[in-house]
């Protein structure tokens, strides 16, 4: 599977954004997807993710309330929608593939190129 994200940028706090990840690989809709980020300086930390089918999803305390992941898997992509942004988002957003949902970096096998998301206060 490879993966690309894309729909980073900048934004003043208490905006949106939208990021989206490119799949290829027809065993795509067979992967647990989440996201994750990457502040200068910093862990790549869990975000959210979504089971294959999109029946579970789970997030970081953080981003609960204010960040969705959902997935289209006829389209092969994931999506994240983020509302409410805080300058504390502000990070590299990563999309990644795994057997199953995990909020465990180390189980993600197929992982994209970054976006940049950045929030100003």
């Amino acid at each position: 599977v490879q993966l690309q994200a894309s729909g980073g940028g900048l934004v003043q706090a208490g905006g949106s954004l939208r990021l989206s990840c490119t799949a290829s690989g027809r065993t795509f809709s067979t992967y647990g997807m989440g996201w994750f980020r990457q502040a200068p300086g910093g862990e790549r930390d869990f975000v959210a993710a979504i089971s294959w089918n999109g029946d579970s999803t789970f997030y970081q305390d953080s981003v609960k309330g204010r960040f969705t992941i959902s997935r289209d898997n006829a389209k092969n992509m994931v999506y994240l929608q983020m509302n409410k942004l805080k300058p504390e988002d502000t990070a590299v957003y990563y999309c990644a593939a795994s057997d199953l949902p995990t909020r465990q970096r180390e189980y993600y096998k197929y992982w994209g190129q970054g976006t940049q998301v950045t929030v100003s206060s």
